[in-house]
Order: C-alpha cells, then sequence, then structure tokens
C-alpha cells in the first residue's frame, strides 16, 4: 500500500487527460518518500451515471481516497497528503479556470482483516535504476 483510488465524472474526462492525472499522482506518491514504489497502486473510474449539485450537467467532480497501511504518525501522513493534494490541484488548474469542478481527497488508515500477497517490492529492488 498506498492504494488510490480516483473515481471522476464523465464529462471531466472530457477535460482533462485522466491517465496523465494518474500518472501525476503515482509519481508525487513516490516524490513524498513515505511510500514503497511496490506498493503504489492508482486506479481511476469513470462515473458515466452521476448527479451533482442541482442537476447541472456541466458540473464535475474528482473524488480521490487513499488507502494505506498503519504505522505511519499523523504529521507524516498529512504532509504526504498535502504535498499530493497541491500536485493535483495544481495539474487541474486549467480545468478549474475554464469550468465547475469539485476535487476531494481523503486517506483512510486500512487497519485489521487486511490480506496481501505481492512479489513486486522484490521485483523492483532487483531492478537498477528504478523510481
Amino acid at each position: 500500500m498506498p492504494h488510490f483510488t480516483i473515481e471522476y465524472s464523465a464529462n471531466l474526462g472530457q477535460r482533462t487527460d485522466i491517465g496523465a492525472v494518474v500518472e501525476l499522482v503515482r509519481r508525487s506518491a513516490l516524490d513524498t518518500g513515505v511510500f514503497p514504489i511496490g506498493g503504489i497502486r492508482v486506479r481511476a473510474i469513470r462515473c458515466d451515471d452521476y448527479a451533482i449539485g442541482d442537476g447541472n450537467p456541466d458540473l464535475a467532480f474528482l473524488a480521490m481516497v487513499l488507502r494505506m497501511g498503519q504505522g505511519r504518525d499523523f504529521d507524516t501522513r498529512k504532509a504526504a497528503g498535502e504535498a499530493i493534494f497541491e500536485a493535483l490541484a495544481a495539474h487541474l488548474e486549467p480545468v478549474f479556470a475554464a469550468s465547475l469542478l469539485s476535487l476531494s481527497f481523503e486517506i483512510v488508515e486500512v487497519a485489521e482483516l487486511n490480506w496481501k500477497k505481492n512479489n513486486i517490492h522484490a521485483f523492483l529492488k532487483g531492478q537498477a535504476g528504478h523510481d
């Protein structure tokens, strides 16, 4: 972990490159120095059916949730979250300038009842020159 889930209104996909958003979040998470490279996952889910505010079809949203394991103190989580959110907000500034957008980000710590099997960490540790 960390695992990022981005849900976004379909109309936002017409205003920005969601693939670039996914890569920006991945890179921003890595740049914090808080998360292991092999644990970072970023996924984007397009919402074709949605309603925002008064139902105006021009309104858009992007809601991101970071699920992460326990063990990092509050200040570390807060600093990482702020850095990632600031990078995302800056990337989306042209969308904010041209249209109406709601952007949100929440961090959730995963505690108990959490199972994993992952061989990506070992693979990446064996790679020279990885991010």
